[in-house]
């Protein structure tokens, strides 16, 4: 498979860590839209949130858990959002269930 957030789980392509444990990796994103932004990716290969699945949706619990535990670590006290996207036209430009996190300034709504 030759998927960008596979090869990183992997640690065959380089990160900035943010946490890491057997089941999901955080990361820092290369192109940061806020002071505090990091990416929040399950070890196994989800392709995105419409293939969530009763099997493995257990997945997405946890990596609440970890951003609930990030956002104390790094102080997130004012507030960050968390943003997935599903599909190409959504803006999911990897396909791998992924989940931002941005926080460190005001933040609009609707996004972009």
């Amino acid at each position: 498979m030759d998927c960008l957030f596979c090869k990183i789980a992997a640690g065959e392509i380089p990160s900035k860590k943010v946490y890491e444990d057997d089941l999901v990796l955080a990361f820092y994103d290369i192109e940061p839209q806020a002071p505090i932004h990091f990416l929040v990716i399950p070890k196994e290969h989800i392709s995105g949130a419409d293939a969530i699945t009763p099997e493995n949706s257990r997945i997405v619990s946890h990596i609440y858990e970890v951003i609930a535990k990030l956002s104390r670590e790094l102080d997130m006290k004012d507030g960050f959002r968390v943003v997935t996207n599903c599909g190409e036209k959504a803006g999911q430009s990897v396909p791998h269930l992924h989940f931002h996190v941005l926080a460190g300034r005001s933040l609009a709504w609707p996004p972009g």
